[in-house]
């Protein structure tokens, strides 16, 4: 399927969602994105796999980064897209073919006052270390250089600064095997875990605001496990614990206050990515706030804008979907936010410095 950049950039959102391209299958897309980019004399594109990254060479004295993911959640029997009113339905509409068919647009500003690397990637919406984008800061970090970067997430067109950092960690309880019959013989694990939850239960989350966003970090059990037989006593049962970090911690040093509330257990971090900063005091990040307008907001999640400060880069996540619905049978967009967020964007490329 061929992309038509001209087309009004509702109509484009439209075409987007009808080339499907669940995780993994991201091909069609990415070829069709690549066909229409490729003439435009004033980028330069480069491949690789699926993901599809063009660049302004104009000299100037800033680069900003635009990128967004192309694939989607599995179809949930909501492709074709269909149009009601003032409402756009498909699978990836809010998140994030809209957003993408924002960057598309912008790619046809031969004469931005900023350097523009716009990034369409694959494989954001399954597992890590799948991701187009964690790929491209391995093997082709000068691609992604910049000073600021914007990501097209579904935000409802307002600046969500920054993201939280989230790690995964068990929490084990020991005890004794006994047989059933002869409980007191042992000492059950399960239990044993009372003290766990009541740490959790009277948990404080701090709410520490960082350059100049409040976040509201969370500490939660996810999960629970334990158990032998029905007639063994357990001698032991993990308590799964998920820490919602705010970005002025390092991924060390939200461990190391996870293993501190529960000092004299044993605790053991399964997995864990560090949050970013919003970096809005940066003069570029300021001059979007200025131009995008509303009250910046925490992301209070994690998002690709880490990678992006991983590269030493603020970002923010900024794009025209509802996060609300994002994922579900009945996702949508709004088209006049997918307008607005063409003609803002469009506005802080192009205005003066």
């Amino acid at each position: 399927m061929r992309l038509d950049l001209a087309q009004d950039v509702r109509s484009l959102t439209a075409r987007l969602v009808d080339i499907e391209s669940v995780s993994g299958g991201e091909k069609e897309l990415a070829d069709a994105i690549e066909e229409a980019l490729l003439p435009l004399p004033h980028l330069t594109v480069r491949r690789d796999g699926q993901s599809v990254v063009a660049r302004t060479e104009l000299g100037r004295a800033e680069r900003v980064v635009i990128a967004g993911h192309i694939d989607t959640v599995p179809v949930a029997g909501n492709l074709p897209s269909r149009g009601e009113g003032d409402l756009l339905y498909g699978c990836g509409t809010s998140d994030m073919k809209s957003g993408v068919a924002v960057q598309l647009k912008l790619c046809l500003l031969e004469r931005p006052n900023r350097d523009v690397t716009f990034v369409f990637y694959d494989c954001e919406e399954i597992e890590a270390e799948r991701s187009g984008l964690l790929r491209l800061t391995r093997e082709h970090p000068d691609w992604l250089a910049g000073d600021f970067a914007v990501v097209m997430e579904p935000t409802n067109g307002l600046i969500e600064g920054g993201c939280q950092g989230t790690l995964r960690a068990d929490v084990t309880v020991r005890g004794a095997r006994a047989h059933s019959a002869r409980s007191w013989e042992g000492r059950n694990a399960i239990h044993g875990i009372k003290p766990v939850i009541d740490i959790l239960g009277g948990y404080e989350a701090r709410r520490p605001v960082v350059d100049g966003l409040e976040f509201h970090e969370g500490l939660n059990a996810v999960g629970i496990r334990g158990g032998v037989a029905g007639n063994v006593i357990p001698d032991e049962c993990v308590v799964t614990v998920n820490y919602r970090f705010a970005p002025d911690l390092t991924l060390d040093e939200a461990f190391d206050h996870v293993r501190g509330v529960f000092e004299g257990f044993e605790v053991r971090m399964t997995d864990g990515v560090p949050g970013a900063r919003p970096g809005l005091t940066h003069p570029v990040a300021a001059a979007f706030a200025a131009a995008i307008g509303g009250t910046p907001k925490a992301k209070l999640g994690w998002t690709d804008v880490a990678r992006f400060s991983a590269l030493g880069m603020p970002a923010v996540n900024c794009g025209p979907g509802d996060p609300n619905v994002a994922h579900t049978s009945g996702e949508h967009v709004r088209l006049d936010t997918i307008v607005d967020s063409e003609r803002r964007l469009t506005g802080w490329l192009t205005g003066p410095l």
